[in-house]
């Protein structure tokens, strides 16, 4: 009962950070009114989380000797911090300072979290626990995010953050209470924590989640223009498209983490990826017909969060000495990956090519990710676990 506790305080805090990184997307306009800055400067705000999170994860390598209930706890009072300055913040300039130390906390928690999730996890489920974590982020996406941008219309953006405190004090609350004490990583310095990043294996893991998981990012972030544009979907109907995906992002996690736990999970991140591309190449073909393209939207959300799960785990198979190194690591190449995507994906608005042409790009960057985690889990996966699964007994037994 102890470990399902856990997991639903570890979900309450994905739930609290997803809200925190894609309410804003949702709340440009008001930002840009209120601060008398253009819409495309407002959108700095998303920039600035992003680069909280590759710098806060990257934290982590100074964590190793602390306990992992500790640090989560340490997270999450500076997310407390960091959405209760942006809630207060008097300026643009401020505004962008705040959201940066709102992104601090984030992929340290996701990294952290995947690792007391496997502890804490019965016996063959890891993948299944990792996934009830990140449920919280998924559910951000159907009912955080639009409720957001409806208080936001409503009333002021402001309150989004507001409520985002409270919350965050349920989450910090849940997670003393809730969150066993799984101990520390196993000992380790400094210097040995990177060691891992010598094989092989990891690389692999982090390039499939770059290219592969900025590749589904390259068309969902320009979703509602080719469904509108490209699909000729009213754009009254996006609003309910969007939860469609978010729900589709729900069932694509849980059903990963469950598939991770019967099979390999670099096996069922490669699957995903590959019904990724294949899913995009439709989209760019025959997306134009807007019930098919809505349906093609709601598949590649699925793919897009079916990949995590199985993601996050694999880099802690491979990253044998340094857990927190790659879980740190796997955080900023899914954050690079969401940057590039969102780059490459801009270029046929900025040439004024087809719209179905953002697809294929999606699909090349996929067929990337799509090699690199057919590499990994043909010639290294068995190994890695085999190696991760003698260290943990090593470790219960200590």
């Amino acid at each position: 009962m102890n470990g399902i506790k856990g997991l639903i305080a570890l979900a309450f805090g994905t739930l609290s950070l997803g809200v925190a990184e894609f309410v804003m997307m949702g709340l440009l306009p008001y930002i840009a009114k209120d601060f008398d800055v253009s819409v495309a400067t407002a959108g700095h705000a998303i920039s600035a989380y992003a680069f909280g999170v590759m710098v806060g994860a990257l934290a982590l390598a100074f964590l190793h000797k602390f306990k992992l209930k500790h640090i989560v706890i340490a997270l999450v009072v500076v997310q407390l911090v960091g959405v209760v300055a942006t809630s207060f913040a008097n300026s643009f300039n401020i505004l962008l300072l705040t959201r940066f130390i709102s992104g601090l906390p984030h992929g340290c928690f996701f990294g952290v979290g995947a690792i007391v999730a496997q502890r804490i996890a019965t016996n063959g489920k890891g993948n299944s626990a990792v996934a009830i974590m990140v449920a919280g982020m998924t559910v951000a996406n159907v009912f955080g995010v639009p409720l957001g941008t409806a208080l936001a219309h409503s009333v002021s953006w402001r309150v989004v953050f507001y409520l985002l405190f409270f919350w965050g004090l349920i989450v910090l609350f849940s997670v003393i209470k809730w969150l066993p004490d799984t101990g520390k990583i196993p000992p380790t310095t400094f210097k040995t924590q990177f060691k891992f990043l010598k094989t092989v294996a990891p690389w692999l893991v982090l390039l499939a989640t770059f290219f592969g998981n900025g590749g589904m990012f390259c068309v969902l972030s320009y979703v509602s223009p080719i469904l509108t544009q490209f699909g000729s979907l009213p754009l009254s109907y996006v609003s309910a498209v969007m939860v469609g995906i978010g729900l589709s992002m729900v069932f694509g996690n849980l059903i990963s983490g469950h598939l991770a736990d019967k099979l390999r999970s670099g096996k069922v991140f490669m699957y995903f990826h590959i019904m990724g591309v294949v899913t995009m190449i439709l989209m760019a073909a025959i997306g134009f017909i807007t019930p098919i393209g809505v349906v093609l939207a709601c598949l590649i959300g699925l793919c897009l969060f079916a990949v995590g799960t199985p993601q996050q785990v694999s880099i802690l198979h491979t990253a044998i000495g340094g857990p927190l190194i790659g879980s740190a690591m796997i955080q900023v190449a899914f954050n690079f990956g969401n940057m590039l995507g969102a780059l490459i994906g801009g270029v046929p608005f900025t040439f004024n090519l087809n719209l179905g042409m953002v697809a294929i790009f999606g699909a090349l960057l996929g067929i990337l990710g799509v090699v690199c985690a057919y590499l990994y889990q043909k010639k290294y996966e068995l190994k890695c676990v085999e190696i991760y699964k003698q260290q943990q007994l090593q470790t219960s037994s200590n």
